[in-house]
Parts: structure tokens; C-alpha cells; sequence
């Protein structure tokens, strides 16, 4: 593959209506993608059925949800949760006696991570008891749920797992300076990559982020050959990353954030759906554009591709509403400074020979480097301090309107798919803006 498979029409769904079933396969929190995606499905009167990853104790147990916490779990769904701990990752597994990969991250300390090894035996050993927990937790909430669909409706299930980082005080301080550092704080990404420490948190990433997917997919397998059986429908959605087309120098262009250290998992995660789809199972993995979540403001400069989006609401014809969207940005600018400065700024620093030594498709994810990191995170710094409050970013306006757009064209396109793998890229976003908003 040497270019995205994008989107590009938008689609009428005509599979789920009032009565059928809508899976969310992981938790609801806060803002993020999965919201979108929710509100499609309430909207068009499906039932609400989620899951939970469970709750950790002080001793690192896993437990299922008190009352009080499935309450307010299901009061966020706006349905029924399965009160299942699906805490993906085997961050915390290990047998009796012996010590979490987390644990053996601990030991390594901040000047000689590099060279510090891992008993890889005991990693395998954690990661085949962890990898066990979550396949006898998919199976025991899929019985449940075979008993929650209704005879004659169709099902859809959002995979909504991502992540995997290992929350060792050592990688977060190592994380600080990939994601965050430039100048003489500088760090690799490769020399990550290259040690155990880096080894493990990829190990981590593909289970949490990719082969839930699977385990998804196969622990289903009862509930779909049932449901088809009766002519009705499933599909199963999931969302990824692998860089968006935005408007750079007035066309639209595939660039990417560097260094995405969890793409590798999310390509990953692109063959799992690539697989099913061969074997007749509709399973999508859709690439949304960059926005600013709970979970990706570590990563500085992420949200430097959001902007542009400006210039394809106009693009696009989103007319008065999309006016309406730069008077709103506009607004969150200090007196004295203009978006159109600010769509220039980044236009120019789109077009940075260094930046775009960056598009290229094939080598995704590519290694960091110092003069990256230089221009990616200045950039970033100078424009939020372009802003009246540090908490009110022109990228957060963006990122609800690219939730809002993600949320009908995934729910929509997954009703007939066109392709196991689909890239949603600006110009999509604000055709699907511009109709909802006409």
C-alpha cells in the first residue's frame, strides 16, 4: 500500500433502526471519539449495551463495578453494562509469587534504562496470563449478551480499545522528553524502540490497542452466526490512526504526527480487520484525523493538523455555519493576532522541507528527530500562546466538530462497508459537517 484508502462519499445507512443492538466494546470516558459513534446509535433507537474494564483495588486486583459505580457507568452509556472486568493489557498479570512486567519496569532507572534487561520468560508468562483473564472475560460477557439481543436485530459493535502505555515512573519521565522534549531534552524515539523497555510497551500496546480486536471478533463468533443465520446483519467498527489528508498549500495531502509510537499496533490492528474482511466478516478500521483527547495531549503537536480544517469547511461549502465556526476560533485568538496568521503559520510549516520529509506513507510510523521536534513542538507552543486562555483552544472547538462528523460517517458507511480500511481526511469531515449543518 503507498496511499490511503479514503473516504470520500458520504453514506445512508439502511441496516439499523429502532430495537437492534449497539455494542460499545470498551468503557465511555470523558471526551473521545466513541462519543460520536454513541450518539448515532441512541439517535437512531438502538439499544445501549457496554462494557466495562473493571476497577482496580490497591493490591492491583481487578473487580467488577459496585452499584454505584454501574450506575453512573450505565447513566453515561445511557444503557446497560456488562459488568464484566475487560481491563485489557497485561500490565499488571503475573503469577502468584511473581513480579508485573510494571514491577520489573520499576527497577530501571533513568540513566541506564537503555541498557537494563527484561527476563523475557516472565514477561511471556505475564502476558499469556493476561492475554487468558481477557479472553475468559470476552467470553463470559458474550454469553451474557447472546441473551441480551432480541430475536431480528441486526448488530453492531464498536471497538473503542486503545492505549497500552506502561505506567512506570520511568517511562512516563522518558515519554516527557520523546513527546515533549526538544533541544538539549531531546530524546529518540528509536533509542525507546531499540531497548526492553520500548520492546515491552509495543508488546503492551498490541494488546491492548490491536488484538482485543480479534479476541472480539472470534469471541462473537456464536452471537454473528446466529444472528446472520436469522438474515440479519453485524458489523464491527474500530477506530485508527495512521495519519490524515488535510489542506496544505490549497490540495489535500497525507501527513502524519511523529513519532506515533503506538502506530505500529494500529497497523496492526488494520490487518485484524483486513483478515476478517476476507473471511466475509464486515469489519472496518476507520483512521479519524487528529484531535485533542484525554489520551493524546501527551503527544505535543498532535493537534497542528486540526487547524487546517478551517480552510475545508470553506472548501467544502459549509457557507454560513462554517463562517460561523471561524468567527468562534477567531474569537479565542488574543486581541491583535488572526486565524488567517495563524493558517499561514502552519501552511508554511506544512511545507518545511523537514516536515515533509515526514509524508511518507510507506515508512509509517517513522523515528522522531531533533529538527522535527524543533519545529513540531515551537510551533505548537507559539500558537497556544496566541490564545486568551490556555484552556480554551481553537483545537478543542475543532476537535467536537471532528467527533460530530466521525460519529454519522462511521456509523453510516459501516452499514454497507466499502473497504476493511478507510481513512476519514478533512475534506469528508467537512462534507459531512456542512450536511448536518445546512
Amino acid at each position: 500500500m503507498s496511499a490511503p484508502v479514503a473516504l470520500r462519499k458520504l453514506s445512508d445507512q439502511t441496516v439499523f433502526r429502532k430495537g437492534d443492538v449497539f455494542v460499545l466494546f470498551g468503557e465511555l470516558f470523558g471526551r473521545g471519539y466513541a462519543n460520536g459513534l454513541v450518539n448515532e446509535a441512541r439517535a437512531a433507537g438502538m439499544t445501549l449495551i457496554g462494557m466495562t474494564v473493571g476497577r482496580r483495588e490497591a493490591d492491583g486486583s481487578l473487580r467488577r463495578l459496585n452499584e454505584e459505580e454501574l450506575a453512573t457507568a450505565e447513566a453515561n452509556l445511557g444503557g446497560r453494562i456488562i459488568n464484566v472486568p475487560m481491563m485489557a493489557g497485561f500490565d499488571l498479570d503475573a503469577p502468584a509469587g511473581t513480579p508485573t512486567v510494571t514491577a520489573m519496569a520499576n527497577e530501571m532507572g533513568l540513566k541506564t534504562w537503555q541498557e537494563d534487561k527484561l527476563d523475557w520468560a516472565q514477561v511471556e508468562a505475564c502476558r499469556a496470563l493476561g492475554v487468558a483473564r481477557f479472553k475468559a472475560a470476552v467470553s463470559e460477557a458474550m454469553s451474557q449478551l447472546e441473551g441480551m439481543i432480541p430475536a431480528g436485530a441486526n448488530v453492531f459493535f464498536a471497538h473503542t480499545m486503545a492505549g497500552g502505555l506502561i505506567k512506570a515512573k520511568v517511562f512516563l519521565a522518558i515519554a516527557n522528553r520523546i513527546y515533549k522534549g526538544r533541544g538539549e531534552r531531546f530524546m529518540s524515539s528509536r533509542a525507546l524502540i531499540e531497548s526492553d523497555l520500548g520492546k515491552l510497551n509495543l508488546m503492551n500496546f498490541d494488546e491492548v490497542t490491536a488484538n482485543t480486536f480479534q479476541y472480539l471478533i472470534d469471541g462473537s463468533e456464536a452471537i454473528r452466526a446466529k444472528v446472520e443465520t436469522a438474515g440479519q446483519s453485524v458489523r464491527y467498527t474500530a477506530y485508527g490512526y495512521h495519519g490524515t489528508e488535510i489542506l496544505i498549500g490549497g490540495e489535500y495531502h497525507w501527513q502524519t504526527y511523529t513519532n506515533y509510537t503506538q502506530g505500529y499496533a494500529k497497523k496492526r490492528l488494520e490487518d485484524i480487520a483486513r483478515a476478517a474482511w476476507d473471511k466475509g466478516v464486515k469489519a472496518t478500521v476507520f483512521n479519524c484525523p487528529e484531535i485533542r483527547t484525554n489520551s493524546s495531549d501527551i503527544f505535543v503537536g498532535v493537534e497542528l493538523s486540526l487547524v487546517p480544517l478551517l480552510n475545508a469547511l470553506k472548501r467544502e461549502g459549509c457557507s454560513a455555519w462554517g463562517e460561523a465556526q471561524w468567527a468562534a476560533c477567531q474569537a479565542l485568538l488574543q486581541d491583535g493576532h488572526s486565524l488567517d496568521a495563524v493558517l499561514a503559520q502552519l501552511d508554511a510549516y506544512n511545507q518545511d522541507p523537514v516536515m515533509v520529509g515526514f509524508r511518507n506513507f510507506d515508512a509509517w510510523p517513522m523515528d522522531n528527530t531533533p529538527e522535527l521536534a524543533d519545529r513540531m513542538i515551537g510551533t505548537a507552543e507559539s500558537i497556544t500562546a496566541l490564545h486568551r486562555d490556555g484552556k480554551a483552544l481553537i483545537t478543542d472547538h475543532l476537535s467536537a466538530l471532528v467527533i460530530e462528523a466521525t460519529g454519522p460517517l462511521m456509523f453510516n458507511e459501516a452499514a454497507q462497508p466499502s473497504a476493511p480500511v478507510l481513512w476519514l481526511s478533512h475534506d469528508v469531515i467537512a462534507k459531512q459537517l456542512a450536511k448536518l449543518h445546512a
